[in-house]
């Protein structure tokens, strides 16, 4: 007999759609169970606990419900389950894969997030097969660690982790790892290993309170990006996105409002940290980026925006010394770091 302990948080997973609006329902969380055991002749082998510390629809979560989630999982004694399977929206779904993944990095048990791209009750909905991969994976692998199974329309069922897996595309419903290296591969109940990389575990337990910073401020670039729009009052650091390249605009040209080296001068002088992420480390790389790391910008390398995001968010909730600060972000505590 398999313990798995079910955490419900709402999402599209946890939702019904009713006169055309898309909303929770504390049944259809439960719904997904019985489906469950409709589906699987192997469920009397398992017995699910359930809690429900948040019904919302992802796009409504603040790192706050993040706490509230971490505080009711450990309330629960995760040490009595094999394993941990946890609902939630696709939305935030890599952020908040990531703050479990940093958070939970020397767990002895799996923990998986479910999501589905419809509800339950939509013919084309993906969320009982997520649920089934997850259930497989603790009853076949039952490797610690934080991951994410997820279909993608007409295609296989992938497991990622937790680090490593970025928002949906645009328009779209489909999820992928960063660099589209994926964990394993689900297919006909079996797993086969698609990216041995993604194995890496941390080596050491690195104590964490649940407290993630609401002081950091993250920008995304864009042509004509006019950073006096910014007030940095009540921020500790910022956290610029990348173009693909590894780079943003560090030109005059246009003028000082649209250069982000001006706007490192002016967060240096109000203390405020800037970091740079995503960005491959190599042997070359574009002049702008050489020039913003000239200016004092402190480059995050290695590792998805949505991974350096939530990290920084956790390593100013826990420390307070720049250099510990950027000591917990090179450290590879999660599997976050891309070889």
């Amino acid at each position: 007999m398999k313990n798995i302990l079910v955490v419900f948080t709402g999402g599209t997973i946890g939702s019904v759609a009713t006169d055309g609006t898309i909303n929770t329902a504390g049944s259809a969380s439960f719904k997904l169970i019985q489906l469950f055991q409709q589906h699987d002749e192997n469920h009397r082998q398992i017995h699910f606990d359930t809690i429900q510390p948040l019904q919302i629809l992802s796009e409504n979560l603040a790192p706050r419900a993040w706490k509230t989630i971490i505080a009711a999982i450990e309330a629960s004694q995760p040490g009595q389950y094999d394993g941990i399977i946890m609902t939630h929206g696709t939305d935030t779904l890599a952020y908040t894969a990531c703050a479990l993944s940093f958070y939970f990095h020397a767990a002895q048990i799996p923990l998986l997030l479910v999501a589905s791209d419809y509800p339950l009750n939509h013919p084309k909905a993906n969320g009982i097969e997520n649920f089934i991969c997850a259930v497989e994976f603790i009853l076949q692998i039952n490797r610690p660690g934080i991951f994410v199974p997820y279909r993608n329309q007409q295609q296989t069922t992938q497991l990622h982790r937790g680090t490593r897996l970025t928002c949906s595309l645009q328009l779209g419903g489909d999820f992928f790892s960063v660099q589209g290296k994926s964990y394993l591969q689900f297919e006909n109940r079996q797993f086969s290993l698609l990216n041995s990389a993604a194995q890496q575990t941390s080596t050491r337990r690195i104590p964490l309170k649940a407290d993630f910073s609401e002081r950091i401020l993250m920008i995304k670039p864009y042509p004509g990006l006019d950073y006096t729009r910014f007030n940095l009052e009540n921020v500790d650091a910022v956290l610029h996105d990348l173009y693909h390249s590894g780079t943003a605009c560090a030109s005059l040209q246009w003028g000082e409002n649209y250069s982000l080296v001006e706007f490192i001068k002016r967060c240096k002088k109000q203390d405020v940290s800037v970091y740079l992420a995503p960005a491959i480390k190599s042997a070359d790389a574009y002049q702008s980026t050489q020039t913003l790391i000239e200016q004092g910008a402190e480059i995050i390398w290695n590792m998805s925006i949505e991974a350096a995001y939530v990290k920084l968010l956790l390593a100013y909730g826990n420390f307070n010394d720049k250099r510990e600060i950027m000591d917990f972000m090179i450290e590879d505590i999660a599997g976050e770091h891309l070889s």
